[in-house]
């Protein structure tokens, strides 16, 4: 994933494009500051991660500038947010996870809102990156809420 990242930074500096060559930059500093606070390289995983805190700071920051119609501002975030995407794997849909979810609740079986967080444990050791936590935990929280 790293080799990836570089190899497209060469291209982007190759091409001159100067706004990825900027992203790109961004990226791989975050991810070398990663890497200090682990003390060791990163795998795959903890970089998509890397790449998924980075596109949601964006997107906050995105939400922000609609608000006070800075739309000079929101263009480049939105460009920002593409091409960091472009390296994280396809979302799974809503029907995707709903499936999985329901499949570790069969699995599980839990009884009331105080499994919460061994039903989102083993969801998330499932789903990894391909899903956004924050969406598999309202639809868990919902469904125990229903349980219990």
């Amino acid at each position: 994933m790293i080799d990836k990242i570089k190899s497209d930074l060469v291209s982007a500096m190759k091409e001159q494009d100067k706004f990825k060559v900027s992203v790109l930059r961004m990226l791989k500093s975050a991810i070398k500051d990663e890497e200090i606070n682990k003390k060791t390289e990163l795998t795959d995983d903890e970089v998509l991660n890397v790449i998924k805190r980075q596109v949601k700071v964006r997107t906050s920051s995105l939400e922000e500038y609609k608000k006070y119609n800075r739309l000079d501002l929101v263009n480049d975030l939105t460009k920002e947010i593409d091409i960091l995407k472009s390296y994280l794997p396809k979302e799974l849909s809503v029907d995707e996870l709903n499936k999985i979810i329901d499949e570790q609740f069969n699995l599980l079986k839990p009884t009331s809102i105080k499994d919460m967080g061994k039903v989102i444990k083993s969801i998330s050791s499932i789903v990894g990156t391909r899903a956004d936590m924050g969406e598999v935990s309202k639809i868990v929280k919902e469904k125990l809420n229903k349980v219990g």
